[in-house]
């Protein structure tokens, strides 16, 4: 059957094994929509290389340009989940939620997180990625200390979050196997922004971790994957309903990212950071970010505490320290330093109206942070330093950024990424809050 209202398994072409992939992709790109059967079909023969890469390409491009209405999605999600392993975390002993974030720049939240929350009494079984371009990676910036593994089998990150009520690795390659296979290809397809591939990419993985409840910072502004605010707020919508349909309570929080958050971007720098407000002296954004994720996790994973409390008296920074030193990492080892230094000065006095976290977030990666390619390898010192923040009085010639990396020849690509990133003039308004919206359960 190849009417607008689906295709699948009754396509004129089906053979005995399923629809044959060119009826689906016509159907998807005359606007029709897949079912369940089709789907499941399609993602375990593409799996197992039956569907030839350029079909499942042409499939994602009419997928990019069509859609999915809310059963394709759910079905697809579905399927991606179920082409691997799904993990048990009962055996947590305490009530599970995580917490994912879009991207951003100088976005160490996780590092801080993560371990406040466990402090706090609940369980945060935290599967993260690696950065990609102007956005930073959280395995990225915990791998700058001595020592620390960011691949843990299934037993192993148990044992961890038993321990330390936190874990924060990659992605065993047993987790929603599908999803790696279509991001890599959506990656050179041109179909990375399709608000449905995002949504199932990023829900596929979180379900198939097995966590109880999640909550999500979708990022919105010039730093940010998305910038306006009412794609934000659709991808938002859309996971948050993903999620209730997979039988994981979700939320979402819009964050602004305008601007790096905290003082640091980059990986050795940012530890230093997340640890400096771990012990209750980070920077008031990443505080002001950090808390009200807390306690939206904390509330969908109903566990009764105060975050800031925890942060004050030194159980959030406890359970860093355990849980660096249980993935093989030295809490107290020297962080790398680079070898070479540069300030960057306010080009007038006033004060400083903009400091655009995009062009920061390049200035990082030409300087050795981040990488082009998932292949790349990153500088664990290099990076940048906001010394001035938007809000504050500064005078001209007055260090604005310090950037740091290991090859001095790097210095001049990172200072054309700063062009125009930087407005100095007369008082700003009052800063808005960092939290837009909360959207969800």
């Amino acid at each position: 059957m190849t009417k607008r209202g689906g295709v699948g398994g009754a396509s004129p072409r089906a053979s005995t094994d399923g629809p044959a992939a060119v009826d689906l992709i016509r159907a998807k790109r005359d606007g029709g929509r897949l079912d369940e059967a089709a789907i499941r079909w399609l993602i375990g023969a593409y799996l197992r290389g039956e569907v030839a890469e350029e079909q499942m390409s042409a499939l994602l491009m009419a997928v990019y340009f069509r859609g999915f209405d809310q059963a394709e999605l759910r079905a697809w999600t579905a399927a991606m989940v179920e082409s691997g392993e799904r993990l048990d975390l009962a055996a947590a002993g305490r009530p599970t939620v995580d917490k994912h974030s879009t991207g951003g720049v100088g976005d160490k939240v996780s590092l801080v997180l993560a371990p406040l929350v466990a402090a706090c009494g609940a369980a945060v079984p935290q599967l993260s990625g690696r950065g990609l371009g102007h956005t930073g990676g959280t395995l990225d910036k915990l791998e700058s200390i001595p020592g620390w593994r960011a691949a843990l089998p299934p037993a192993a990150m148990m044992t961890v979050l038993r321990q330390a009520g936190c874990v924060i690795c990659a992605a065993g390659r047993g987790l929603a196997p599908a999803d790696r296979r279509l991001y890599a290809l959506r990656d050179v397809t041109g179909t990375v922004e399709s608000i449905p591939l995002i949504a199932s990419s990023i829900m596929s993985k979180k379900i198939a971790e097995g966590t109880a409840a999640l909550v999500l910072d979708v990022k919105v502004g010039s730093g940010a994957f998305m910038q306006a605010e009412a794609g934000a707020r659709t991808l938002a919508e859309t996971m948050v309903t993903l999620g209730a349909e997979h039988g994981v309570r979700t939320s979402a929080l819009l964050t602004r990212m305008d601007t790096p958050l905290g003082r640091a971007v980059g990986n050795a720098v940012e530890v230093e950071e997340a640890v400096a407000a771990l012990a209750g002296k980070g920077p008031p954004d990443l505080a002001e970010v950090v808390l009200a994720l807390a306690g939206e996790m904390l509330r969908l994973a109903g566990v009764a505490a105060d975050p800031a409390a925890a942060l004050a008296d030194g159980s959030a920074l406890e359970r860093y320290r355990a849980m660096i030193a249980a993935q093989g990492g030295d809490p107290d080892a020297p962080l790398p330093r680079a070898a070479h230094a540069r300030p960057v000065p306010a080009p007038a006095s006033g004060w400083l109206r903009r400091l655009d976290a995009r062009a920061v977030g390049v200035a990082a990666w030409r300087l050795g942070a981040g990488r082009a390619r998932k292949e790349d390898d990153v500088d664990p010192a290099a990076g940048v330093l906001c010394l001035a923040k938007p809000g504050e009085q500064v005078e001209a010639g007055q260090p604005l950024l310090e950037l740091r990396t290991g090859d001095a020849a790097r210095f001049g690509p990172a200072l054309a990424a700063l062009a125009g990133a930087i407005d100095v003039g007369q008082p700003p308004g009052p800063l808005p809050a960092l939290v837009i919206d909360r959207i969800g359960d």
